[in-house]
């Protein structure tokens, strides 16, 4: 056991947790300082100015405060129920790749988080990075029993700087809560909250192993051979380390190299689509983040979901009421769109159900009139219909005081994900009534 990496000596795994910690409050002084000094002079200016930044202000600040407001900017861009349209669309741009650490730290991290030099693990590690994004970094390698694998190494100094700045964020708003009126209506510090644990769930690679373990025992389970992920590598794997099974495909929006393939890219995206839907209810958890970098088509043909390093759950009663959601939205059943809506959210006092619903038409009648596209599943040309719709409802709920958890979130940013894969790879295919899709399990 002793020299099992994910069982760690006793002696050991004391001494570098007192490491750690001690780590955490001298990173967390100067991320402090740091923070102070990227602000401060944008704050007295926009004060000074008295105006409010703009949302590509906003962003661009954002990025250089670094990973953790980046992880904020993406959370943004992915949530139209809940921000401004003006601010989702900007924080599109928010970038997450980073420049990419030297490799004889990249060799050191997985050295320390493994307790045993490098070559007793793998026969060869690349030095040069795969990918590099703010909290980690990725390397193609072959273990000594001579699987291709690639290894993904966490950043120093990654947790202490979340810890941190989550901290400060949570705290002010916390404050802000308490100072301005009726602001605590949006439950800012429970987001904030919320978003600080999925962060950390992030830093922590022995959970996103085990994510991969039992996605795979799901897809076992349903006798799914079209969808894979990858098999983890536990013997070269701990908390900041994890190696995994190496696959070798395109992405599942490159065009051309999907041509070139030989398989057909609408039955791959169908199969995953529908392996997503599945996961909402016969699986503890579903993949949160099938962006098109974790989406490949392997050159056997099977589709493989990479990177659980965030997953979300969901309760049957909230999917039940998100189903029928989007299916009053694409019949423009605004009574059932309005107790859908209460039916997902959180209300801190009574709604007037018919109020709703007559806003909701209002709504929908002034989309009609300007751009037909808005509608869910109309295979219209219009690539963000669907995320310009979910923006108007959602500054709709937050008129009313409703408040979508997190877990809803979630699931509409995969939805605006799979709108823009059909329009790509399956044109005029509606998600609703195409007889390929099985939105319901």
């Amino acid at each position: 056991m002793a020299d099992d990496p994910v069982f760690m000596p006793q002696k050991y795994s004391q001494r570098r947790r007192s490491m750690q910690l001690a780590e955490l409050g001298v990173r967390g002084s100067v991320r402090m300082l740091q923070t102070f000094a990227a602000v401060y002079p944008k704050a007295v200016k926009w004060l000074y100015n008295w105006r409010v930044p703009s949302p590509a202000e906003m962003r661009e600040l954002f990025e250089t405060l670094g990973v953790t407001y980046i992880k904020f900017g993406q959370f943004i861009a992915s949530s139209p129920s809940i921000f401004p349209k003006e601010y989702v669309d900007e924080f599109q741009k928010c970038l997450d790749q980073t420049p990419a650490i030297p490799f004889r730290k990249v060799k050191a991290i997985i050295e320390e988080d493994l307790g045993k030099p490098l070559d007793r693990v793998f026969a060869h590690v690349s030095p040069e990075p795969l990918a590099s994004a703010s909290i980690a970094q990725v390397h193609a390698a072959k273990l000594l029993t001579g699987e291709d694998v690639v290894v993904k190494v966490q950043k120093p100094g990654v947790r202490a700087t979340l810890t941190t700045d989550l901290n400060a964020v949570y705290l002010v708003t916390r404050l802000f809560e308490r100072i301005v009126p009726n602001l605590d209506r949006g439950s800012i510090a429970d987001l904030v909250e919320e978003m600080f644990q999925a962060m950390l769930d992030e830093c922590d690679f022995v959970k996103e192993a085990d994510n991969l373990i039992q996605f795979d025992r799901f897809l076992a389970k349903s006798s799914n051979s079209m969808v894979v992920v990858p098999k983890p590598y536990l013997q070269a794997s701990n908390e900041r380390v994890l190696t995994m099974e190496r696959f070798y495909g395109v992405a599942l929006t490159d065009m051309e190299a999907l041509k070139a393939s030989g398989h057909d890219p609408a039955e791959s995206l169908f199969n995953a689509m529908n392996t997503w839907f599945a996961s909402l209810t016969q699986c503890d958890f579903f993949h949160a983040d099938l962006h098109s970098g974790n989406l490949m088509l392997l050159k056997t043909g099977e589709v493989g979901f990479i990177d659980f390093g965030m997953v979300g759950r969901i309760k049957p009663s909230v999917w039940e009421a998100t189903f029928r959601l989007f299916m009053a939205v694409n019949e423009q059943d605004y009574q059932a769109m309005a107790e859908s809506m209460l039916a997902i959210g959180v209300t801190r006092s009574e709604v007037d159900v018919a109020a709703l619903a007559r806003d909701i038409e209002r709504l929908f009648s002034r989309l009609d009139a300007m751009e037909p596209e808005y509608l869910l599943g109309n295979g219209g040309t219009e690539p963000d219909g669907v995320t310009n719709l979910m923006t108007e409802l959602g500054a709709i709920a937050k008129d009313y005081g409703i408040r979508f958890p997190r877990s809803f979130t979630l699931l509409l940013k995969q939805f605006l994900y799979f709108d823009r894969y059909m329009d790509l790879l399956a044109p005029g295919a509606n998600i609703f009534g195409d007889d390929r899709v099985n939105l319901y399990h």
